[in-house]
């Protein structure tokens, strides 16, 4: 709690190990030298909740947004049932987001809602990973859907430095289409247009 508000960690990834290309780890190693992953993993490379428990707990996080993802050319795929047993394990703390690829999943609302089944109280989709714009019409079905049971979609909106990532479709641009075609829809700019879109995320956002 900071000043009895809830201090939010809402970009959490907590895959297991084998599902993870090598760039991954070694960024994850690069540029997560202060997070003791060897303590909190056992020796099959898979979390231990009560160790990631304990560890949110040190850092003063009272809600944890953990992500799955299905990116089979950059980051290969982190299934929403690995994530069931940190929400299992302590359900006040974490939270399972969904994610869709539709070059992967189809029908897309139905994986949606299976998701949703184990858990999921979000959707975040991937672009540059899964290699498709944010304004494809194959994605409208689960925008609908959204939208109709106000559950909020996470965009990637920024580059990433993975190989096999395709970062023209992060602009954010490719949004204006979806937020004039749902416009009860609340979309969330992840991680804001990071590289050269923060100035069009941001004047997206006050618009």
């Amino acid at each position: 709690m900071i000043d009895n508000i809830p201090l939010i960690d809402a970009h959490v990834h907590a895959a297991r190990l084998p599902t993870l290309r090598e760039s991954w780890k070694d960024w994850s190693e690069r540029y997560g030298r202060n997070v003791p992953l060897t303590e909190l993993y056992d020796e099959q490379g898979t979390i231990v909740p009560a160790k990631l428990d304990a560890y949110f707990e040190r850092q003063g996080v009272d809600v944890a947004l953990v992500l799955a993802e299905y990116s089979p050319k950059v980051t290969l795929i982190q299934p929403i049932e690995d994530l069931v047993p940190l929400a299992a394990y302590n359900p006040k703390r974490f939270r399972l987001i969904a994610n869709l690829n539709p070059h992967y999943h189809y029908p897309l609302v139905a994986e949606l809602e299976r998701q949703r089944a184990l858990g999921a109280v979000a959707l975040k989709l991937y672009p540059v990973h899964g290699g498709f714009s944010a304004n494809d019409r194959e994605l409208y079905p689960a925008y609908a859907y959204c939208e109709r049971e106000r559950l909020a979609v996470v965009v990637h909106c920024g580059t990433s430095v993975f190989a096999g990532s395709s970062n023209a479709y992060a602009d954010p641009m490719a949004l204006e289409d979806v937020v004039r075609d749902f416009p009860d829809l609340t979309i969330v700019l992840a991680p804001g247009g990071r590289g050269w879109w923060y100035d069009a995320a941001a004047f997206m956002t006050l618009q």
